[in-house]
């Protein structure tokens, strides 16, 4: 069954035309996600669903009795209620059923005397014990909890006034009373913009099992990827409907995007080929040669002239190191950090190499931005040391942006950091992010976040730094801007630290994994989902760790790499110089032992066959072994 259909909507607000023609069909119980550049009417598309605009032109259909919740960007709770008690007011009727069969047992209590007032009390109490049972009578407490809890309340601010709330909060708290009322239609905007990555993964969950029909606004591609059955996409005022995940969508929008080119070059040289022909036709200047041309004519202005296809303009850049790092960048030793009686951190220890991209993640409020501020040194730390290894170059991404000065002109924000360019390239730079014509006139206080965004990111390309720390640096970007982002970090050559909760970035980018809470720090190889995968290894059983979540084999790898980084680069190359000898002897030893093996006389004696048969697995396993410190040195001295 179809829950809704939009049929040939438009809207303009008055010269700007945001929707044109957009049909849509969304099947009972699908997940849809509806994606595209900021600006294209996304919102505005919600808003004419729940009634709340009415579109230019065109007509919305939704099956019969169909109920709708809608989350928007901007929660307006003003309760004094708490949290809890803000959340119990979607089961008032459930309540008031449950008063009233109290005052039913009550009545039954007193007339059981009397058999036909008794029969219809005992009647009316069944049908109402019903609709309370259906209703969620028995589980509703239990179901708040549980909302509240999926979604990052703490004990503490469940018992707080709804009204003293931030504003994430309180956008939260919408989410879990639209959640618990369960409506047939869900449409939510941004609905992962205030989570963290636990609260997001129960939402997806919860979504997954959702009984009713969900249209979702999201920038999140990994909670598209996993929640998401069908796509949608704005674009240039017109809607393009995908079956299948953002991945399957993506792959299926370059497909319509390289064959709608082709249809239309085709188009164009069918066209200019009738048109030459016509124009021969006139040349000959005679009765039957101009009426063959009138009649391409009128073919020609019947056909349906199709538009060109035009790509969104993306952002083009790349990032490069100056220079080179040694082999240890970064050295964080027993960080500690609290305000006042409230601790963010402890323990927090990690060494970050060479080429690494590390990914921080870890609950809201646990102190990963605070972290950043104390590596870059804006920021004291309690207790620990931030040490930096030879060469080191630091770029900083801060969400904030609070290094772009309000006031100034985005041209003079950047020329003024680099007073030696010339302004042609100045703007050459700011053209790779779209920041073009008079653009670059515009003061830094009136642009987007996506804009400011772009503006700090041509800063920091033009700075060159070798070791990018970046706090959230997808937050403000558009999907595509979001992916030219990641390819650029994909051919850096330097080393990244950043923190993100976006799972599709970290999964692009990260080769490393540290996990942050209250007492220290667990470490996992390899991206998001390889940090799930050895979560969930870990759960089971299958997967021994230290406290830093390392496999024992790279916990005895970087003991020993350790060990060799404190000895002197004149003991290393000693040691180096070494084993290259030791490895050759050995090889060399092990080519006697195979010729002595191949002979027939080792074979008639036994003892001996038995002792070169030995020796071989000896020295193949010393072997291994020489190999595995060479490559260790090897690593350390290139």
């Amino acid at each position: 069954m179809v829950l809704l259909t939009l049929s040939n909507i438009s809207k303009a607000f008055v010269m700007n035309q945001v929707l044109s023609n957009v049909s849509l069909s969304l099947p009972a119980g699908s997940r849809m996600g509806l994606v595209g550049v900021n600006g294209s009417g996304k919102s505005t598309l919600l808003q004419i669903i729940t009634g709340a605009l009415s579109p230019d032109e065109g007509t919305v259909s939704l099956a019969k009795g169909t109920t709708i919740g809608h989350l928007t960007q901007h929660a307006d709770i003003d309760s004094t209620c708490t949290v809890t008690e803000e959340l119990s007011r979607v089961f008032d009727d459930v309540k008031r059923m449950e008063e009233r069969l109290r005052e039913m047992e009550a009545q039954m209590s007193e007339n059981h005397s009397d058999p036909e007032k008794m029969a219809q009390l005992t009647n009316a109490y069944d049908r109402l014990m019903r609709r309370y049972e259906d209703a969620g009578g028995y589980e509703w407490p239990s179901r708040v909890q549980g909302v509240l809890a999926g979604l990052g309340f703490s004990e503490e601010r469940r018992n707080q006034p709804a009204h003293l709330l931030s504003g994430g909060e309180k956008t939260r708290l919408s989410l879990a009373r639209l959640l618990l009322r369960q409506p047939d239609l869900l449409l939510l905007d941004e609905p992962t913009n205030h989570l963290d990555l636990t609260s997001t993964e129960w939402l997806e969950e919860t979504l997954k099992k959702y009984r009713g029909t969900v249209l979702v606004i999201s920038h999140d591609r990994y909670f598209l990827n996993s929640v998401c059955d069908m796509m949608a996409e704005l674009r240039q005022t017109h809607l393009t409907q995908y079956n299948g995940n953002y991945d399957q969508f993506a792959v299926k929008r370059e497909a319509d995007l390289e064959r709608q080119l082709k249809e239309y070059k085709m188009q164009q040289a069918e066209i200019e080929r009738q048109e030459a022909i016509i124009r021969r036709y006139r040349m000959f200047n005679r009765e039957k040669s101009i009426r063959a041309a009138e009649s391409r004519e009128k073919r020609l202005e019947k056909i349906e002239r199709l538009e060109k296809p035009v790509d969104d303009q993306k952002v083009r850049f790349r990032f490069e190191a100056r220079r080179r790092t040694g082999d240890d960048v970064l050295l964080i030793r027993d960080l500690k950090k609290s305000f006042g009686e409230r601790t963010l951190f402890r323990n927090f220890t990690t060494t970050i190499r060479a080429g690494e991209r590390v990914a921080l993640i870890g609950p809201n409020g646990v102190g990963k931005s605070t972290l950043l501020n104390i590596i870059t040194g804006s920021q004291p730390a309690d207790t620990g040391t931030v040490r930096y290894g030879a060469n080191v170059d630091i770029g900083y991404y801060d969400q904030q942006q609070s290094s772009l000065h309000p006031e100034k002109q985005i041209m003079s924000e950047v020329w003024d950091d680099f007073p030696h360019m010339e302004p042609d390239r100045v703007r050459s730079t700011l053209a790779l992010f779209l920041l073009t014509g008079e653009d670059v006139f515009r003061t830094i206080s009136t642009l987007s976040g996506g804009e400011r965004g772009r503006v700090a990111l041509a800063k920091l390309m033009l700075k060159k730094d070798n070791l990018l720390i970046l706090d959230e640096p997808t937050n403000h970007l558009d999907m595509d801007s979001r992916e030219v982002l990641e390819g650029a970090l994909d051919d850096f050559d330097g080393t990244i630290l950043t923190v993100s909760h976006d799972r599709y970035f970290i999964n692009r980018v990260a080769t490393r994994v540290i996990e942050m809470n209250e007492d220290g720090v667990t470490e996992y190889v390899g991206n998001y989902d390889d940090y799930l995968d050895t979560k969930k290894r870990i759960q089971l059983g299958e997967v021994l760790i230290d406290t830093q979540g390392k496999t024992k084999t790279q916990i005895e790898k970087d003991k020993k790499k350790e060990k060799l980084l404190r000895e002197s680069e004149k003991t290393r190359k000693a040691k180096f110089q070494k084993l290259e000898k030791d490895i050759s002897d050995t090889e060399d030893r092990l080519s006697e032992i195979e010729i002595e093996m191949g002979k027939s006389e080792t074979w008639l004696d036994r003892g001996k066959a038995a002792a070169l048969e030995e020796e071989r697995a000896r020295k193949t396993e010393e072997l291994e072994k020489m190999y595995e410190d060479w490559e260790a040195l090897a690593e350390i001295m290139e």
